[in-house]
């Protein structure tokens, strides 16, 4: 068992160091290169899309762009606290459909936005007010899914959570399709298959852990969890939490806390919560009761240092899925982030 336990901390470890340490190594050598090596000119297209991710992308270009985004989010949730886990929920939405590239945003027949899944997904229009402040600021330069990158960052700051650096360079997609947006989790997947799904992007069962951690703030639609209330209730659920909720939920879209002991501080009670059944969502739930994920959770509950710099290093990773920087992604940068350029 101790033996588990150190593997566990030490991939914890490893998670948090890795995506910080880019150390170039000549395969012949096996020693670092430096920058006086000479080398031949790179074709981006052959690089991975997310090493042309920079966050001095737009220290030219638009330098006052991370400063403007932080701002106009700031005034946003200073008048709505709740937008601060909507926008979070926006940005993994994005991600986890096609890849980081505001696909969520684009406002059509057919469209993510328009599926079933995205019906309680909320921020578009603060995006899109943002994105209309930079057009006069810098038109034609920061993309869309660069803008909902920051604003999840700064939305995490603002309820009390981790900074981090964004890298920047995101293009915009041109493609947003319904039925695609109805493969992103919705609270009654088992653990094997969140898992598959996080991987299938690039990301480990750490980042599935720690990402869903986010649901320390943010509420529940009550039909993503009404299975677990039944006349033979799901036997993981804390009963007390069970008849708080049954009251709550007088409609499918009535709204119940994600985290039912502190719903408005970014903190690691979600994790505490989910040692005692108070997991809203089964899915939530199950990392807990699964095997293979409860050591995460284990240890994340009780080092509150830890889960902040691992959800940092996470979101990033989030940001990187997928993005569209090379010529061949064939991206663009939006006018308006509802529609692709004419």
């Amino acid at each position: 068992m101790e033996i588990m336990k150190l593997y566990y901390l030490m991939t914890l470890f490893v998670s948090i160091i890795s995506p910080f340490v880019v150390l170039a190594i000549n395969p012949i050598t096996s020693k670092p290169t430096t920058s006086s090596s000479k080398s031949s000119i790179i074709n981006p297209n052959n690089l991975p899309a997310e090493a042309l991710l920079s966050v001095s992308h737009y220290r030219k270009t638009c330098p006052d762009a991370e400063a403007i985004i932080h701002r106009r989010m700031r005034a946003w949730i200073n008048k709505d606290p709740t937008l601060a886990p909507a926008i979070i929920r926006l940005h993994f939405h994005d991600c986890a459909v096609r890849g980081c590239d505001a696909s969520v945003l684009l406002n059509h027949k057919g469209s993510e936005r328009a599926a079933l899944s995205s019906k309680t997904l909320r921020g578009f229009r603060e995006i899109n007010d943002i994105k209309s402040v930079l057009e006069k600021k810098c038109p034609k330069t920061v993309s869309c899914a660069d803008i909902l990158a920051a604003a999840a960052r700064d939305a995490t700051i603002f309820a009390g959570g981790p900074f981090w650096e964004v890298p920047f360079g995101r293009k915009d997609g041109r493609v947003s399709l319904a039925k695609e947006a109805e493969l992103v989790p919705q609270g009654r997947e088992n653990t094997k298959g969140l898992i598959k799904f996080f991987e299938a992007r690039g990301l480990n069962m750490l980042d599935l852990v720690v990402l869903s951690g986010a649901h320390t703030i943010g509420r529940s639609a009550c039909h993503a969890f009404q299975h677990r209330l039944g006349k033979t209730p799901d036997p993981s659920l804390n009963v007390t939490l069970l008849n708080v909720v049954r009251k709550k939920c007088k409609t499918g879209y009535s709204l119940v806390d994600l985290d039912a002991t502190t719903p408005k501080k970014f903190d690691t009670m979600y994790y505490s919560n989910l040692m005692n059944k108070k997991g809203l969502l089964s899915t939530d739930q199950q990392l807990y009761s699964d095997q293979i994920t409860s050591p995460f959770v284990s240890a994340l509950a009780t080092q509150p240092n830890l889960f902040e710099s691992q959800f940092a290093v996470s979101m990033i990773k989030l940001g990187n899925v997928q993005v569209k920087t090379r010529p061949r992604d064939k991206g663009e940068i939006r006018v308006n982030c509802y529609f692709v350029n004419a």
